[in-house]
């Protein structure tokens, strides 16, 4: 167990947050292994791997981290948020993000084709929350810093889940809602082209690592737009196709 993990770890239980560029890392592989370290201390703390959240999934993202590849961050039960709520001073400087949540069915793997992706899982329309262990973490932390931190992972809400063509999303449009005002739109082409491709990028990054997508897990697939500054009121997300989803937020 490392100091950096240690040290992530004391900022997300006590919601105090480091500073930036306080860790130098070497590798990728390094960055990774703190964020299951990380991990590793929360379920000695009882919390419980339940999903995944993929970041970095479109140009414009990965252009503000120098990355030319998207990156995944391990997340527990307790970030999700089944009464669809959450309160302001329980994250650091927390975002919002617009994305579909794949609820696994049956094990992927990282050969299976679109079609085969689509039919071993469930679809929910989503808000995912990133929040950072950092202090003005966005968006000027590192790539490493990021993967290290569980993908600045904060919480996730989704609404019912059920089954989808590949064409039932492919190129559908999000639209955000802050207290019945639109805030802005995306499309889900932002998601790597199609946000199969991203769940299908997690499963072969698993399988390098020896590990697998498997039955029972989430996966928040990757934003259809920019993320906003996360503030109090409530939020409503309508997919194309898929629903909709809400999140009230308290001061």
């Amino acid at each position: 167990m490392t100091n950096k993990a240690e040290l992530l770890f004391k900022a997300y239980r006590d919601n105090a947050p480091l500073e930036k560029g306080k860790f130098n890392f070497e590798s990728t592989q390094e960055a990774y292994q703190v964020q299951d370290d990380v991990l590793a201390l929360k379920e000695e703390n009882g919390e419980k791997h339940q999903g995944y959240k993929i970041s970095l999934t479109s140009k414009e993202t990965q252009d503000l981290f120098n990355s030319d590849s998207p990156l995944f961050g391990q997340m527990t039960d307790v970030t999700v948020k089944k009464d669809a709520s959450l309160s302001l001073t329980d994250y650091n400087e927390p975002l919002l993000e617009t994305e579909l949540v794949f609820l696994v069915q049956e094990d992927v793997n990282g050969d299976d084709t679109d079609e085969e992706v689509m039919r071993k899982c469930l679809v929910a329309p989503g808000i995912e929350v990133p929040d950072g262990r950092y202090d003005d973490w966005f968006p000027k932390t590192t790539f490493y810093e990021v993967i290290a931190d569980g993908a600045v992972n904060g919480a996730v809400v989704y609404g019912e889940a059920k089954q989808y063509s590949y064409d039932d999303v492919k190129n559908i449009e999000a639209v955000l809602y802050l207290n019945d005002q639109e805030v802005k739109r995306g499309n889900s082409e932002e998601v790597l082209g199609h946000p199969v491709n991203s769940v299908k990028w997690l499963a072969k990054a698993l399988e390098e690592r020896g590990e697998k997508l498997t039955a029972g897990r989430f996966v928040s697939s990757g934003t259809f737009m920019l993320p906003e500054r996360l503030e109090a009121g409530n939020y409503r997300v309508e997919y194309e196709n898929v629903g909709d989803v809400q999140l009230t937020v308290k001061p």
